[in-house]
């Protein structure tokens, strides 16, 4: 261990850029030294904030349908924790807690879309199946994902702008050094956090902007035409489009607006000529649904074929690299040591290969021992469930792993979503029907969704690592301790909300699952799915490829909802605002970063605020004027905070110095 004292000077310049040729990124921690990582005090305090953010997300997500990424409050406790106690070097220690903990999060969310709509559906289901599926679907998110940690952390360094990560690790670093970055990033923590606090918790201004209040002419529009245009006014949402930058930020709000502008009108006129419902599981007319439910209904699934193929698309794109990762597996099986080789520096050195392949294929005999044992109880009906859970999860990880670094948003229920009706076609086609057969969709969709639900946020715990000089060695093999640990506590909490309230009625409404649930039913009673809207999606992605724009962002577009989308855009034009202002390439480069900072501390304090108003109103306190937060002249105000948020944040960027 490194007994120096170093001081931390922060993130260098090539952080968030692209290398030039032959450059190599130095990080913070120098490769050739070693750091306190992997301790008592960071393992300890990393299964602590598993135990307790796996139980407060469990909750919260069962409760208003919504899983708060735990990733940065976690980080911020981390530093506090280092700060309060006076740890010297414990950068590598943050990190360690920060990946540890934040193992909840991706649980969390990957067992609560699914696993409560066994008891919905009045399925037998025992704690065992619950704590099985998410630990398993852990390991194989994590195993699948190794292999491509160097291909997303490394060779694509500065291609991809990772928000989540990025805001994380400024939150880290932040909190080991003195200075004016940490300042700013500390006040713009401050002043976005309580400007969405004051949102989410007082209701003092609309979160969302919605052209409908725009006198008779918005509501003729939206209810005649379904044409409409919404914006979420949060600050942490237009951080994050800061952080994805104009190019991407662009290509999300293009697949929106295709969408919204160019889809759903001409679903408007086709709905003046229909009589009857038209889709898998819908039961309005088109004429009377708001631009909303069409979205719901039928374009949001144009958006997860899309996405599905992209998927397929990055995978044979991907291929050398997947044909490496095994190549390098099959050498260290079966190859001849020479004693010669020479080993990578601790920066670059990831579980070998032996381990991984040897992971994946005992974990492939825990699950299939799992679906025969506690599931299916049919040898055959087993093999497909394996094949099944194998296959997808492997297709989407590159999938959940591209959202999170393009956009910081996994879409794992679209993909969930996707996996269960695949699921439920092939276990009708063999056989396994009735309530044995959704039982065993929703077992094998919780295992594959909690599977891409880890590789997705576990990718931003790699490159964390890899901006800060971690060892993802450490990270990779104490990840899977964070996993067993949060698949335990959910398993607990979902069987103990069960007993106490149940997933039906207001009190815990489980929303995602109950829609799961109502997916599920009519499948296994091989009613339809959308498949012409999914197949439409995966055409849309290969002529999207075809034109070299990238399928998966615009595809992100077409899925998310438009409101999340536009504040993403604006991010991204300020981005690209604030970094041409000059002739001076220096200047623009020093504002682009501090804008960055306040981007990141805009996210941060979003994050940390946000857990702290779902606790309130889980508790019972609602100090929200919720009458006049839905008022015209809540969402006029809100535009205008909008507008004064941007300027501020705008006014701030353009104060960075070349020196800074």
């Amino acid at each position: 261990m490194s007994e120096n004292n170093e001081k931390i000077i922060g993130l260098p310049d090539s952080a968030y850029r692209e290398l030039k040729e032959g450059e190599r990124y130095e990080p913070i921690l120098s490769p050739v030294k070693e750091y306190p990582e992997v301790t008592f005090y960071s393992v300890a305090w990393g299964l602590v904030m598993a135990v307790l953010f796996s139980a407060a997300a469990a909750y919260l997500g069962l409760k208003i349908g919504q899983v708060f990424e735990a990733a940065i409050p976690i980080a911020i406790l981390a530093v506090g924790l280092s700060t309060g106690l006076k740890r010297s070097n414990a950068l590598g220690e943050n990190v360690i807690i920060q990946s540890i903990g934040a193992s909840s999060g991706a649980i969390v969310a990957g067992a609560i879309f699914t696993l409560p709509a066994l008891y919905i559906l009045n399925l037998d289901v025992s704690f065992f199946e619950i704590f099985a599926a998410s630990a398993l679907g852990g390991f194989i998110g994590i195993l699948f994902l190794i292999p491509f940690r160097k291909y997303f952390v490394s060779d694509m360094h500065g291609k991809f702008p990772f928000p989540e990560a990025t805001a994380t690790t400024e939150v880290l670093v932040a909190g080991e050094k003195e200075g004016g970055q940490a300042k700013v990033l500390v006040v713009s923590a401050i002043i976005g956090g309580l400007y969405d606090f004051i949102v989410a918790s007082f209701g003092w201004w609309s979160e969302v902007f919605s052209t409908r209040v725009l006198g008779g002419v918005g509501e003729k529009l939206a209810d005649k035409f379904k044409l409409v245009f919404n914006i979420n006014i949060g600050a942490a949402v237009m951080g994050l489009g800061y952080i994805v930058g104009l190019k991407y930020a662009a290509i999300i709000a293009a697949g929106s607006f295709v969408a919204w502008y160019v889809i759903m009108p001409v679903f408007a006129y086709l709905g003046d000529f229909v009589t009857s419902p038209v889709g898998a599981n819908v039961h309005m007319l088109i004429k009377d649904m708001s631009p909303e439910q069409i979205f719901s209904h039928y374009i949001r699934h144009i958006g997860i074929g899309g996405i599905a193929m992209a998927g397929l698309i990055g995978i044979i794109k991907s291929w050398p690299i997947i044909k490496k990762a095994f190549s390098l597996g099959a050498t260290e099986l079966f190859g001849k040591k020479t004693g010669l080789e020479k080993a990578p520096v601790r920066t670059q050195r990831d579980l070998s290969m032996k381990i991984v392949t040897g992971g994946i294929f005992l974990v492939a005999v825990l699950i299939f021992v799992f679906f025969l044992f506690g599931v299916v109880h049919n040898l055959f009906h087993a093999i497909v469930g394996l094949l099944i859970v194998l296959i997808i999860a492997f297709l989407f990880t590159t999938v959940a792993a591209n959202a999170i670094a393009i956009v910081g948003t996994n879409p794992v229920s679209g993909m969930t979503l996707m996996t269960l009706i695949l699921s439920s076609v092939i276990l009708v086609a063999v056989g396994l029907t009735g309530p044995a057969g959704m039982i065993a969709a929703l077992i094998i969709g919780g295992v594959v969704c909690t599977a891409l639900s880890v590789s997705g946020a576990f990718i931003t715990d790699l490159k964390i690592g890899y901006w800060i000089g971690s060892t993802p060695e450490k990270q990779e093999k104490w990840k899977f301790l964070g996993m067993l640990v949060s698949a335990a506590t959910v398993g607990w909490v979902i069987l103990l909300l069960n007993n106490t309230f149940g997933f039906v009625g207001n009190e815990l409404p489980a929303p995602q699952a109950n829609a799961m649930a109502a997916v599920i039913k009519p499948l296994m009673s091989d009613q339809p799915a959308p498949w012409m809207m999914y197949i439409g999606g995966a055409f849309m992605a290969l002529i999207l490829t075809s034109i070299n724009v990238p399928a998966l962002a615009f595809a992100l577009g077409m899925y998310l909802p438009l409101e999340l989308n536009t504040p993403i855009l604006v991010g991204g034009i300020i981005a690209w605002f604030v970094s041409t202002r000059s002739k001076n390439e220096d200047l623009n480069k020093a504002r682009k970063e501090r804008g960055i900072l306040i981007a990141s501390g805009f996210i941060a304090g979003g994050a940390l605020l946000g857990v702290v108003s779902v606790i309130l109103k889980s508790a019972g306190l609602n100090m929200r004027a919720a009458e006049w937060a839905e008022s015209a002249g809540a969402e006029y105000l809100g535009l205008l905070m909008f507008f004064v948020i941007i300027g501020y944040m705008i006014w701030d960027s353009m104060r960075a110095k070349e020196e800074d």
